[in-house]
């Protein structure tokens, strides 16, 4: 289902910034400057947790072809073998979507996160069970908890104070048939106006971690839109794609 009332929350977001914590930084100078001289890549989930090869472009496999968008616009994989989604109107690229496949055999945080939670590494959790889908939710949004407490240095380094930054809380969504978390964080100029707004949704299979994710971010390479009301009407849809994904 669109969730349409998103927009309205977004509307909002851009002026109040959304729930969560806020966080203003220090009355410092950044080190670095906020305007990027060269495109950064999209921050992910799992830094530090090298995603597996994949031979070709895995949205071949596993974008629903009865997935929905706004009238007029179209999505396909885009060429290349770069994991990336491309969303288009009238031939033109307005934003790309972008997905990671991380090993959790290399990630042994959240290996921990999971035997915490009730289910060791190495066990596949069954998800007819209920109990075991909340066990696997606890250990993702532990798991996004130390995303953001990593992101949060990296924001207070490079930003200063010149931009408030908040985090988004948690939503447990579906991601194909599995069951994920939709998180994101938003950086709000202190003069008004938005900096970067990031939207990811995160999925455990039993071996591995789907990474979602999709940005308003004039800095960033990929999985990003170039302008913010494409990024903004996009996104119910967004939504509505990776609860359709054919994982």
């Amino acid at each position: 289902m669109l969730r349409v009332y998103h927009l309205f929350l977004l509307v909002v977001l851009l002026l109040l910034a959304p729930l969560g914590y806020k966080l203003f930084f220090s009355k410092e100078e950044p080190k670095n400057p906020v305007t990027q001289t060269t495109p950064k890549p999209s921050p992910q989930i799992s830094p530090g947790v090298a995603s597996t090869s994949i031979e070709g472009n895995i949205w071949q496999k596993i974008l629903n072809k009865n997935s929905t968008v706004p009238n007029g616009w179209q999505i396909a994989p885009c060429q290349g073998n770069q994991p990336l989604l491309c969303v288009s109107s009238k031939g033109e690229v307005l934003g790309t979507v972008e997905i990671r496949v991380d090993q959790v055999s290399k990630d042994p945080k959240f290996q921990k996160h999971l035997t915490e939670a009730g289910i060791p590494f190495g066990t596949q959790p069954d998800y007819k069970n209920s109990s075991n889908q909340t066990k696997v939710l606890t250990a993702l949004k532990a798991w996004a908890t130390d995303y953001y407490q990593s992101l949060l240095k990296d924001r207070q380094k490079g930003y200063g104070n010149k931009i408030v930054f908040s985090t988004h809380p948690f939503e447990e969504v579906s991601v194909g048939k599995l069951p994920g978390i939709r998180y994101g964080f938003t950086g709000i100029k202190q003069e008004g106006g938005l900096q970067e707004q990031y939207i990811s949704h995160a999925a455990y299979d039993g071996k591995v971690i789907y990474v979602i994710s999709t940005s308003f971010d004039p800095g960033a390479a990929t999985g990003k839109f170039e302008k913010l009301e494409n990024f903004l009407i996009f996104q119910p849809y967004y939504d509505a794609i990776a609860e359709n994904l054919n994982l």
